[in-house]
């Protein structure tokens, strides 16, 4: 079983990331939004490759030291292989070179995989966003961790 490999996310990605994107969320960001985010020094983008594909993204947007991470997804046919939380630690690690010490994220109410995911690696829920997504309606749950200074 081939390794996966970590890296910041590349033009070369977008088309890979977007099919993902379109294929897991009801709202999907377009293929320029990507571009736009990757090429945004406020932005950190990331993707996982395994057997030459890309096999899952996350991404966030910094605000001084705060961190909003807006998109995290894994394809379909690499899901339970450890994969996302791969992602979110080296997320977490290169925001936290960047001066991030706080994490912040929104999920579906009902995406109890993703919110299993976040829990297990340290998330705490602060609250909930009422109807916070379309296609369905439905609400947020917000999660935080705080990163301490080393």
């Amino acid at each position: 079983m081939e390794l996966i490999d970590i890296a910041f996310m590349k033009e070369k990605d977008i088309d890979e990331v977007s099919q993902i994107e379109q294929n897991t969320f009801s709202t999907p960001w377009s293929r320029n939004s990507f571009l736009e985010a990757i090429n945004n020094e406020n932005t950190l983008y990331i993707v996982a490759h395994k057997d030459g594909e890309v096999a899952g993204y996350a991404g966030l947007w910094q605000s001084f030291d705060e961190g909003e991470i807006t998109n995290v997804a894994v394809n379909p046919k690499y899901r339970h292989q450890g994969i996302g939380i791969s992602l979110m630690k080296w997320l977490e690690q290169k925001g936290h070179e960047r001066g991030i010490n706080a994490f912040l994220l929104e999920v579906r109410e009902s995406n109890d995989n993703a919110r299993n995911l976040y829990t297990k690696i340290g998330y705490k829920t602060l609250g909930m966003r009422k109807n916070f997504y379309e296609k369905p309606v439905e609400n947020a749950i917000i999660m935080s961790k705080i990163i301490k200074e080393r």
